[in-house]
């Protein structure tokens, strides 16, 4: 272990993360009845620019009147290369009650943008003497922002989530794809004759991830556009999930119960959990450093993956 401990990123369900346009009021209320852990109401691309300004407005009604239950409650502002991102964030900290959660940061490229709108944000909460701190989340969705993702992972202490934004990362690195997320037609080896198709976003997820668990973020998988495809949202979850990944985004509410379905640890996981746990305990009285346990080897590393895989159970079952 290095001298500089792990920090532990944010105690909060993240397992689904729900999106729905600033500009349609008809579904927030379902929104907020939903599964999902985390609401997201996007003021970015579900926005077109010409409803930009009322779409704001929504949602600050929306914050404001509607009863979120205890989810994370978010929004996700316009991209700094806009004219529309300032004014998100300054009718939002100003005119939203102290409901609003965090603020999701589109297309961030480098540090800087983060330091731009932590700057803002802060001022702001200064001003209007707001005693909640707004958190941020980040989206990966370009090739300078998975090439700065460990200084985007540490620039601002108001950081608490990172996701990955497949389709704008695609166009971003050139990738011949029009899919959003999900194994892709013309990414396969062969052997023996036949194909096998592997993952085109492992690589980055694991950046993202690898870079979120050094800095205390949850990395959080994103979109799955083919909402028809329960299966391909399945496999692609359990990828995510696999590599550490917290939860995964939800762009139709059929993908609610999917994402929690994987994200949520199944009580076979917890109770092998807890026997490792116990084995070790059991181990340890004896003065060993390692043990057996359903015929393979447990030592203290296995005592860390279970703790993971309990802990997230028992937030999950608090929430």
């Amino acid at each position: 272990m290095s001298f500089r401990i792990q920090p532990t990123a944010p105690a909060r369900p993240n397992r689904c993360q729900l999106f729905g346009p600033g500009s349609n009021t008809k579904l927030f209320a379902k929104m907020a009845a939903s599964a999902a852990d985390v609401i997201n109401l996007d003021l970015e691309d579900s926005v077109a620019p010409t409803d930009k300004d009322v779409a704001r407005a929504n949602v600050i009604e929306a914050i404001n009147t509607v009863d979120w239950g205890n989810k994370t409650l978010s929004v996700r502002i316009n991209g700094l290369d806009t004219p529309y991102w300032y004014r998100d964030v300054v009718d939002l900290i100003e005119q939203a009650g102290p409901r609003l959660d965090q603020i999701m940061i589109p297309k961030v490229g480098c540090a800087a943008d983060i330091y731009a709108v932590d700057a803002l944000v802060t001022s702001i909460e200064v001003a209007k003497g707001r005693e909640k701190r707004i958190a941020l989340e980040v989206i990966i969705e370009s090739a300078a922002g998975i090439a700065h993702v460990e200084e985007i992972a540490a620039a601002s202490p108001r950081l608490e989530a990172m996701s990955l934004g497949a389709a704008d990362f695609a166009a971003s690195m050139g990738m011949q794809t029009t899919g959003i997320g999900g194994t892709q037609e013309n990414y396969y080896m062969l052997h023996d004759g036949q194909k096998h198709w592997s993952d085109p976003w492992h690589w980055a997820q694991t950046a993202i991830v690898a870079a979120c668990r050094t800095h205390g973020v949850l990395p959080v998988d994103g979109p799955f556009g083919d909402f028809s495809d329960d299966e391909g949202f399945r496999a692609q979850a359990l990828r995510s999930a696999t590599l550490g990944m917290v939860g995964k985004w939800a762009i139709h509410p059929k993908q609610i119960a999917l994402a929690n379905e994987v994200f949520t640890p199944s009580d076979a996981a917890v109770t092998e959990a807890r026997e490792i746990l116990a084995a070790m305990e059991d181990a340890k009285a004896k003065g060993e450093g390692a043990t057996v346990y359903r015929g393979r080897l447990v030592d203290i590393a296995s005592i860390k993956q279970a703790e993971v895989i309990v802990r997230q159970s028992e937030m999950i079952a608090a929430s």
